[in-house]
């Protein structure tokens, strides 16, 4: 039987800084230490990476310069927010063993599938999608009525897909479903549900909301099987790319669906080389919402109980979960800080708005710090002497009020017993968001009102 294959091209390499090389594990003069911008977005067009639109995250090359520059040997390299990947997977194709923490089934399914892709038999994968194809002409063409149907639990305001394209959608399942390889039928759900909102009503404007909330037509019809067609070719040749670039080695990748904040259930003490990780930042976006799709339509959600579930674990919570609470404070203490005076300042103001006021921020800011405080304990606990622990984390601005998280974990970081190296800035200007009080923008805010994002550098001794 004949394959039906694409060409597959070397993507180009890029040309990315890396911070200086020594002959140590770790750099040497680490303080002066240069990173690359942590911005995600050239990760959408980068093989492997580009599987997977996601919202926020860093780019390959911030990790792949992190590696260079602290990991000069095999190591074990772990992400306690891995998202979709981006760690997993440059630490996998440097040759590292890679661990990661996702409390997100979406987004732990799509780390999981990237990293180990290279195993793949690429044979087999080009022979299930010529199957793919032929199934879907020969359903196209007929009277077919799709076994599968849309998930009970997923409720929206408006249509999700409208008919033609939600038959469309209901004869791909019928297909996925019929894969008995395991990893095969992962690699074709991966492709659907990174595909899935294209076609749908639904847009991210960045948050999911409907279209034509944002002035954008609803989908009536859509090349639904040519959309995922194109993804799994493009999967398949950049796992060529992978199988190529890498040796066929016995490396130990794992993905755990879970929190950090349990890494003592999962992973031995002093067991980790190097942590570079992102936590959610002070600006209460709502990862899980915003993969709601994705959830009901892969089987990992089936009612509004299941999301909760997943919202409970969230580090920091989320401002809708506290703001109602009296008071919520500090579980530790943080001697020559101003963190206590500045949640203070926060709790007194726009209290006549209520809900909406300041002391519902500052619940939310609090709750957030003693996540930070977990998890600087986790670190501590999981890295081994002398290992390094990169963390990404951008400040915010609640009620108008700055909050230096990147200073106050940093801090917190000390108060654990990890050595605060240093905090480097690699993006000294970022977007805000809706949390941010309307005058106080971006691009007209003062200095010491400017968003950033830091890089905070930490050790065990």
């Amino acid at each position: 039987m004949a394959i039906a294959t694409k060409t597959v091209k070397r993507p180009t390499q890029l040309r990315l800084p890396i911070i200086p090389e020594n002959s140590g594990e770790s750099v040497l003069n680490e303080k002066d230490a240069v990173f690359t911008d942590p911005n995600f977005s050239s990760n959408k067009t980068l093989p492997i990476h580009r599987w997977v639109p996601w919202i926020a995250g860093f780019s390959s090359g911030f990790v792949k310069s992190a590696l260079n520059g602290y990991l000069k040997k095999k190591g074990t390299v772990l992400d306690t927010f891995c998202g979709v990947g981006t760690t997993i997977v440059e630490a996998t194709l440097g040759g590292h063993n890679a661990i990661g923490f996702e409390i997100n089934p979406y987004a732990a399914l799509a780390s999981r599938v990237k990293a180990n892709a290279y195993h793949l038999d690429l044979n087999e994968f080009a022979s299930a999608i010529e199957d793919f194809r032929r199934f879907y002409k020969k359903m196209a063409t007929s009277n077919y009525e799709p076994q599968s149907a849309p998930p009970q639990g997923f409720k929206t305001r408006a249509l999700f897909y409208n008919p033609l394209v939600l038959h469309k959608v209901l004869t791909v399942q019928d297909f996925v479903l019929s894969i008995e390889d395991d990893n095969l039928r992962d690699l074709f759900r991966l492709a659907f549900a990174s595909t899935m909102v294209s076609y749908s009503n639904y847009s991210y404007e960045p948050s999911l909301g409907r279209r034509v909330s944002a002035g954008r037509e609803e989908i009536h019809d859509f090349p639904v099987a040519k959309a995922i067609t194109d993804k799994l070719f493009d999967m398949m040749e950049d796992i060529t790319w992978m199988q190529e670039k890498m040796e066929r080695n016995n490396l130990e990748v794992q993905i755990i669906n879970d929190s950090f904040f349990n890494c003592s259930n999962h992973l031995s003490p002093d067991s980790i080389d190097l942590v570079i990780t992102s936590p959610p930042y002070l600006n209460n976006y709502h990862y899980n919402r915003n993969t709601r799709p994705q959830l009901y339509w892969l089987g990992y959600a089936h009612s509004p109980d299941d999301l909760k579930k997943i919202e409970n674990m969230n580090f920091g919570k989320f401002w809708q979960t506290v703001r109602d609470l009296d008071r919520l404070d500090l579980s530790f203490a943080l001697p020559n800080t101003d963190i206590g005076e500045r949640l203070q300042t926060l709790r007194t103001l726009n209290n006549e708005k209520g809900t909406y006021g300041g002391n519902g921020w500052a619940n939310y800011a609090a709750a957030y710090f003693n996540d930070c405080h977990r998890f600087a304990e986790g670190i501590h606990y999981v890295l081994k002497c002398g290992g390094t622990a990169l963390v990404v984390i951008g400040n915010s601005i609640l009620q108008g009020v700055m909050i230096p998280t990147d200073e106050y974990f940093g801090k917190i970081a000390e108060s654990v017993g990890l050595e605060l190296v240093k905090i480097d800035i690699p993006r000294a200007t970022r977007v805000g968001n809706s949390i941010i009080q309307s005058d106080v923008r971006v691009g007209k805010a003062k200095l010491h009102h400017q968003l950033y994002e830091a890089v905070v550098v930490l050790r065990k001794s």
